[in-house]
């Protein structure tokens, strides 16, 4: 069995194609946001798939950002917590190649799976935008979805403390991913292409 911690707070998604980014986007609002205790881990966890297997098997309780094919309206926030986060499915339960479910499955047959769980996740309005920015739908739920994981936290027992204002603040990731400077930094859709390669988009037309 391995090690427990005792909390995880796990960001996934991939910044690159628009809404798929709000997992991170959260976790990093988070982060920005309020200091948590030394016993709680803030992890990134980008489009890192079953890599992320060790930090969710180690951890009793876990607290996950995604974005969510709920089949519902776009910027639709929805929690779901322990037996309705469903390990065992046909189905994705995000875009991800390797589903969160996945995950929990194998931690599951491994008799590794966290004690308690809960999911907070949206409803995407575009995947498809290779480059782009969340959509204002999603992007306007994230204040929503950290104060929900605050709350849930201190549930845990985990009580986040407000960082004081103009106090810098070490980024989870790359400082060129942050979400400011991707924005600043990111080309039109005019200047660059977004749903392919155009050299392979225009063999497919004849």
């Amino acid at each position: 069995m391995t090690d427990r911690c005792e909390a995880l707070v796990l960001g996934i998604g991939n910044v690159l194609w628009a809404d798929e980014g709000f997992g991170v986007r959260a976790i990093e609002a988070l982060h920005a946001q309020y200091v948590l205790p030394d016993s709680v881990a803030v992890v990134d966890g980008g489009t890192q798939g079953v890599y992320l297997y060790g930090a969710v098997a180690a951890a009793r309780r876990v607290l996950v950002f995604d974005a969510i094919d709920f089949g519902l309206a776009p910027g639709t926030l929805r929690v779901l917590r322990n037996g309705d986060v469903p390990a065992w499915s046909r189905g994705k339960l995000s875009p991800h190649q390797t589903g969160f479910n996945d995950i929990l499955a194998l931690a599951q047959l491994r008799g590794e799976a966290p004690e308690t769980m809960t999911l907070i996740g949206v409803q995407p309005e575009e995947l498809s935008d290779l480059g782009g920015s969340l959509r204002p739908s999603v992007r306007a739920r994230i204040p929503e979805a950290v104060e929900i994981a605050a709350r849930e936290l201190a549930a845990w027992g985990f009580r986040p403390r407000a960082r004081e204002r103009d106090v810098p603040v070490a980024p989870l990731n790359a400082p060129a991913l942050g979400l400011v400077a991707y924005e600043s930094g990111r080309p039109s859709s005019e200047e660059a292409c977004r749903i392919g390669d155009p050299r392979v988009l225009a063999r497919t037309r004849f």
